[in-house]
């Protein structure tokens, strides 16, 4: 999606378990008939390596008449990622992409200097009952491609290298990770792995990135002694190797992190930049309609929010 007006999380704090750096609790809205829970940024805890928002959307299940429908909206700054579990989202942007993102794939949408999409439930699919569930995140570009020209890629499942072995199996999104490597651009070192544990299954997740963290997406995880259950956000210390343990039910995961920026970022609706200036150019260009448009999605659109 990469806008939603949901609620942010609660505060982080370090947890009792020395492992842990933060453990944030995400907060929950109701964005059109679903759950949206935001667990970056928080007020303790604004990035995670380059990952600066972290959005779980549902799981949920839509009624006929339903639909999901993002209207077009701008972002500048950062790279969008998309990855979803179950349903189907059909995304259409201002370089004039068009294509319908399915489970275990990913689109990875750059906006550097600017660009606007759209996100809608594709038409085949309208009029059922939909499910849908997923992640939405940005990854806040480094100083120096902030303000490049924007793309847009889409990588599918089948492209993704994929581990089983030992009670633990899953999938490397993006980065690399135990000698697997991900064919997803990126423009700092990022890491984000689809994890499944096996009942009693275990998984090291060692220390080779900056920054890591783990969002459980259900049944619980065991660290270094102390359990965490579903839609808690994990952040561990540097350096710190890190065995994760399911279980008696098993458990979803997903890893991420990477090397932390070299500056600070600025973060503002759909807005990141290490420069304020940089943000107020482009809420008075939206404002003024000098972004671009979508092709096939020129009616409709989401205006600046007043009074922030």
């Amino acid at each position: 999606m990469s806008f939603f007006p949901g609620n942010d999380p609660l505060p982080g704090d370090a947890f009792a378990c020395d492992a842990i750096e933060n453990l944030i609790i995400p907060r929950s809205s109701d964005i059109g008939g679903f759950a949206v829970r935001r667990a970056l940024p928080t007020a303790k805890r604004r990035l995670v390596g380059p990952f600066i928002f972290f959005d779980r959307m549902g799981p949920a299940l839509l009624r006929a008449g339903e639909a999901l429908d993002v209207k077009p909206h701008p972002h500048i700054g950062l790279s969008t990622v998309t990855y979803l579990f179950d349903g189907e989202i059909k995304h259409r942007d201002s370089l004039g992409t068009e294509l319908v993102i399915e489970p275990g794939d990913i689109n990875l949408m750059t906006a550097g200097r600017g660009i606007v999409h759209s996100e809608r439930t594709p038409e085949k699919l309208r009029g059922h009952p939909l499910s849908i569930s997923g992640l939405q995140t940005w990854l806040a570009l480094p100083d120096d491609r902030e303000e490049i020209d924007p793309a847009f890629a889409h990588t599918a499942k089948s492209l993704m290298p994929t581990f089983d072995a030992s009670g633990a199996s899953g999938r490397v999104v993006i980065g690399g990770l135990g000698g697997l490597t991900s064919p997803v651009k990126t423009y700092s070192d990022t890491l984000y792995v689809d994890l499944t544990l096996a009942p009693g299954g275990s998984f090291p997740f060692d220390a080779e990135h900056e920054e890591r963290a783990v969002y459980i997406l259900s049944g619980e995880v065991e660290v270094a002694g102390d359990r965490f259950a579903a839609d808690q956000l994990l952040v561990f210390r540097p350096g710190d190797p890190i065995t994760l343990s399911a279980g008696a039910a098993g458990c979803h995961l997903m890893l991420f992190g990477g090397a932390a920026l070299n500056s600070k970022r600025y973060i503002w609706w759909n807005f990141v930049s290490s420069s304020k200036e940089r943000i107020e150019q482009a809420k008075e260009e939206w404002r003024t309609g000098r972004f671009d448009i979508v092709p096939g999605d020129e009616e409709e659109f989401v205006p600046l929010p007043e009074g922030r």
